[in-house]
């Protein structure tokens, strides 16, 4: 059993590397997405701040889903925290095309933050399968919001970034309803309070950093 586990940490930290150093895989087609016009600097500035936030949001997201996973009680759960930190893997994809089309780069944060996110996650799925699912109801909660008030943020006319956080904003959407329908326990409005306060402090800090 020890042995099982610490394999696991060891296959987590081995996609962390991948993750942070961009050698991972990509299994979505950005083409889908309407097709980049011309920004003003400004509204490329404005779109490289928040697809920078948002990079460093799809990084801690899937390191939070595969610290729970490390600590799931049942195999169910651990499945879908599994398939949660895939799909977060794709919008990482997506993120990364769009600060490269920007000639942005990623925050310098992101493994400090990736490591939070692993430690914060594995005590979160020791808790038990309802908080650690009621935990990913929180999180998708706020990445929603927030990804709406990038949403609104962006110039009109940047209707290839726009279309990007729309469809992560979507599945961010299916995960919070589907821990919700697999007994996640909701969190009280102070405890959500607190976790909006963590990720303003990680959005402000990778919009400059």
């Amino acid at each position: 059993m020890l042995r099982d586990f610490l394999d696991e940490v060891i296959l987590v930290a081995d996609n962390g590397l991948r993750v942070l150093s961009g050698n991972h895989e990509r299994q979505i087609d950005t083409n889908k997405f309407p097709q980049a016009t011309k920004l003003t600097e400004k509204n490329r500035r404005t779109a490289a701040k928040l697809m920078r936030i948002n990079h460093c949001g799809e990084i801690c997201a899937q390191a939070l889903y595969e610290g729970q996973a490390l600590t799931a009680r049942s195999d169910a759960v651990r499945k879908q925290l599994k398939a949660a930190a895939t799909e977060e893997r794709q919008h990482l994809a997506i993120c990364e095309t769009r600060l490269k089309e920007l000639d942005a780069r990623p925050s310098l944060l992101e493994p400090l933050f990736y490591a939070a996110s692993v430690t914060m996650g594995a005590l979160v799925g020791g808790l038990g399968d309802r908080t650690s699912l009621g935990f990913v109801e929180a999180t998708e909660d706020e990445v929603c919001n927030h990804l709406e008030r990038h949403i609104h943020e962006l110039d009109p006319s940047d209707t290839r970034t726009l279309a990007m956080l729309e469809s992560i904003r979507d599945d961010e959407a299916q995960h919070q309803a589907t821990a919700v329908d697999r007994g996640g326990r909701i969190f009280a409005s102070p405890i959500k309070s607190i976790m909006a306060l963590a990720a303003k402090v990680m959005t402000r800090s990778t919009a400059q950093i």
